[in-house]
């Protein structure tokens, strides 16, 4: 009789694993995807957050600061924020001059894996957060402060209008974004499946 049963058991066994290997095996893409979603949202929060901190030392200590994106030749983007040394704003000629000093070091994107990276997704442009009636144009150029990659906040807490845009490089895309007049700072998430 104990033979019997012991049969039976892995029998069950057996059959619960199939059934949790198909359970599995339709389940993990959709989790992967939310997963990489998540993280692209991260990486655009983790961008807003900086420009919080930007707007705040600029209130905080009644200054011109900006924020200085830098591309290197690999794609890599690293941040930092400068202060208006001299009384024109924060430039890129300044910063490279040394008239506007750095007030924080260059960070990049943190922890959020090697595929999260400023950027669009392949595929058909998204369409423009300022005006969704058209597309974007230059998807070249992730990050945009007009045709500047320095996001400047003022003592009053006015911004330069502008976004940065965060992908995975498959199909997620998330947006950091600076509204000028009140310098309020938004995340946006794009369903590209909708686009």
């Amino acid at each position: 009789m104990r033979t019997a049963e012991r049969g039976y058991q892995l029998i069950e066994l057996l059959i619960a694993l199939a059934i949790s290997s198909l359970v599995l095996a339709w389940g993990i893409p959709p989790l992967l995807s939310l997963a990489a979603g998540l993280r692209v949202e991260l990486a655009a929060a983790e961008v807003a957050s900086t420009f919080h901190a930007a707007r705040f030392h600029a209130i905080r200590y009644d200054a011109n600061v900006g924020l200085k994106f830098h591309v290197a030749a690999d794609g890599t983007v690293t941040w930092a924020l400068y202060r208006d040394g001299d009384g024109d704003g924060v430039l890129s000629a300044d910063i490279a001059s040394g008239d506007d000093p750095p007030v924080t070091r260059e960070v990049r994107l943190a922890h959020l894996g090697r595929q999260i990276r400023f950027g669009f997704p392949p595929g058909r442009a998204p369409r423009d957060p300022g005006d969704p009636r058209r597309r974007l144009d230059r998807l070249e150029d992730p990050v945009r402060f007009n045709r500047s990659d320095i996001a400047s906040f003022s003592p009053i807490g006015t911004a330069t209008p502008g976004t940065v845009y965060v992908t995975d490089g498959l199909r997620h895309l998330s947006a950091a974004r600076v509204l000028g007049r009140t310098g309020k700072i938004a995340c946006l998430a794009y369903d590209v499946e909708r686009e």
